[in-house]
């Protein structure tokens, strides 16, 4: 395990399960909040954070899920962190940006893939499990919308693991993103990419690697190489749970439509469309969501435990 930087001592807090994993030389897996506080709700929210723990903690790891509480950063969330999280209604969006200012107000704060992946990083950890990634919004041509996440993705060193990139984005152009900045991007058990509720966004990764063995030593190899951008790794939503292409791009133009109608952009934009298609969907993209987020964890862990294995030298070191 990458041990703490100094810096970071004054502002992180280990829960004592994830304090206890580390000390006892099992693997951290990063999980972040806002699918907690924005992206479901409760008690799904509160259910599906429960069983990410779970299943993470079946494969051999410790999940460490990440939030801002009291003016900290808090690297493993007991159960009345979570369910404060799940029920409060008022934790804040937090992205790179907004990190300095509701740390330093000391409020209620769910992170995002961008601060996720910043805050594991100064934790020392090194696989993040989400959802699915942000990107390149459809008409950013126009309006410039583009993630944070992307940005993180390429100067992070940290590997996530996601069922792509959400279906409500421009897929194609967020992997030109990528590529430019020189982030790779992994599939497993599929030689495309993956699109959130769908399986298969039409695009290849660039790499195949269905064996943890496999994917831990590629990204040790780019790490020990200096390379320090962060690594994507894109699995499968379950196939039962998928819904099919047509249908999820007719849902996702629907709920652009009313977006513009409404005037949402910005951060908002993204917790609108999922919930409006939640809700034209009748609750199945909540199922896929819930159930690509445990696949999710399982792969993650796996992979974080395949890591453990490996001979570390800290990420982004020189």
């Amino acid at each position: 395990m990458t041990p703490l930087p100094p810096h970071a001592h004054r502002w992180l807090r280990l829960s004592p399960a994830a304090a206890a994993a580390r000390a006892a030389g099992r693997p951290l897996v990063a999980l972040e909040s806002t699918l907690i506080a924005h992206g479901m709700p409760y008690p799904q929210n509160l259910r599906t954070a429960r069983a990410l723990e779970a299943a993470i903690r079946a494969e051999g790891a410790e999940p460490a899920t990440i939030a801002l509480m009291d003016g900290h950063i808090r690297i493993g969330l007991d159960d009345h962190a979570l369910e404060r999280l799940a029920r409060d209604g008022r934790a804040r969006k937090v992205s790179r940006r907004d990190l300095p200012g509701v740390l330093a107000e000391g409020s209620l704060g769910a992170t995002t893939v961008a601060a996720t992946m910043i805050c594991a990083h100064l934790a020392g950890i090194e696989v993040f499990v989400t959802g699915g990634i942000g990107g390149v919004h459809r008409g950013a041509a126009e309006t410039f919308d583009i993630s944070a996440d992307l940005q993180e993705l390429a100067r992070t060193p940290v590997a996530v693991v996601c069922a792509g990139a959400k279906s409500i984005l421009d897929i194609g152009l967020t992997l030109e993103y990528l590529e430019t900045h020189g982030v790779p991007v992994l599939s497993c058990g599929q030689d495309n990419f993956a699109a959130f509720w769908q399986r298969d966004s039409g695009y290849r990764a660039d790499w195949r690697l269905d064996a943890p063995e496999a994917q831990a030593r590629f990204i040790r190899t780019q790490w020990e190489l200096g390379l320090h951008a962060g690594v994507v790794l894109s699995t499968p939503v379950p196939e039962a749970c998928a819904l099919p292409a047509a249908e999820a791009d007719a849902l996702t133009q629907q709920a652009l439509a009313e977006a513009r109608d409404q005037g949402i952009r910005g951060k908002a934009i993204t917790p609108f469309l999922l919930a409006r298609i939640v809700a034209l969907s009748d609750g199945r993209s909540l199922a896929a969501n819930i159930a690509l987020a445990e696949h999710n964890a399982q792969v993650g862990a796996r992979l974080a435990v395949a890591l453990a294995k490996l001979p570390t030298t800290a990420p982004g070191a020189d």
